[in-house]
């Protein structure tokens, strides 16, 4: 019986694992660069999590594609694995976790979680970063 649980968890793991695979993630910028964003004139998505995140890198995948559609808009992955000290003065307590500030640098959005394509679509057109 245990052996086909651990047959079982491996194969559940490898099955995540190859979902999360072959495409790249959106790169991580400095929380220091990030800040000195905020408040210009431009509305920012942040991306909050760790690159050793499952549902993380899920949405890093999907801010990869999202960036590179749109080039102009200013979507950010911030790593606070490397970086803790952004999720504080972020006041994050779970990841991914994504914030939405306007162009005055006043936060709009704060979701936690994966964020459906749907809801990630209307945040894109609502806000257009």
């Amino acid at each position: 019986m245990k052996r086909y649980i651990w047959i079982v968890a491996l194969l559940t793991l490898g099955l995540c694992g190859a979902e999360v695979h072959g495409r790249p993630m959106l790169e991580a910028t400095p929380f220091m660069q990030v800040k000195t964003e905020i408040g210009k004139g431009k509305p920012v998505f942040l991306e909050v999590g760790s690159d050793s995140c499952r549902s993380c890198r899920v949405m890093g995948k999907k801010l990869y594609v999202v960036a590179k559609q749109h080039p102009d808009y200013i979507i950010r992955f911030i790593n606070v694995k490397k970086e803790r000290e952004a999720a504080v003065a972020l006041k994050v307590m779970m990841i991914p976790t994504q914030i939405v500030f306007d162009g005055r640098g006043k936060e709009v959005y704060r979701h936690v979680g994966i964020l459906e394509d749907d809801a990630l679509d209307g945040l894109l057109k609502t806000y257009k970063f």
